[in-house]
């Protein structure tokens, strides 16, 4: 296993998975969510959109991970994750881990072999960047 950090435009990752730092809606956003979105195009929000009706009509937990086409990205799929808002008063660093956890949990069922990662909960969610980081990559080894 080989863990490369890259800063760049996700959507043009040449990878088997990209995750989505998404909100629980699954339904796109802004950020990351919005520009994975735009540049999958709707069979993306379509599978979304399935997803939430069939199995999370309350929206996706903090911590879990979905899997969608990948539409017109050059990836396979999509990985779905939802991070938790920072807090500094309550200790959400777990959640934060589950939702690197699952989304590789669930990369390596669909037969992934390499998988771009977002900042996830570190743009508008607020996780000081650093700490998001560690937590992250520590994960993911």
């Amino acid at each position: 296993m080989r863990i490369e950090l890259v800063r760049g435009d996700i959507t043009r990752q040449s990878v088997d998975a990209i995750v989505n730092a998404a909100n629980s809606s699954l339904l796109g956003g802004g950020g990351v969510d919005g520009a994975i979105h735009r540049a999958g195009g709707p069979e993306i929000l379509e599978e979304c959109r399935r997803i939430r009706r069939e199995r999370y009509p309350d929206g996706l937990p903090p911590g879990q991970a979905v899997a969608t086409t990948a539409g017109r990205l050059s990836a396979r799929w999509v990985i779905h994750t939802v991070g938790p808002v920072y807090s500094r008063r309550e200790d959400r660093s777990a959640v934060l881990a589950s939702a690197y956890r699952e989304s590789a949990r669930l990369a390596a069922r669909l037969g992934a072999r390499s998988i771009a990662f977002p900042a996830i909960s570190a743009g508008v969610y607020g996780w000081p960047m650093d700490d998001a980081a560690r937590i992250a990559i520590g994960t993911i080894r």
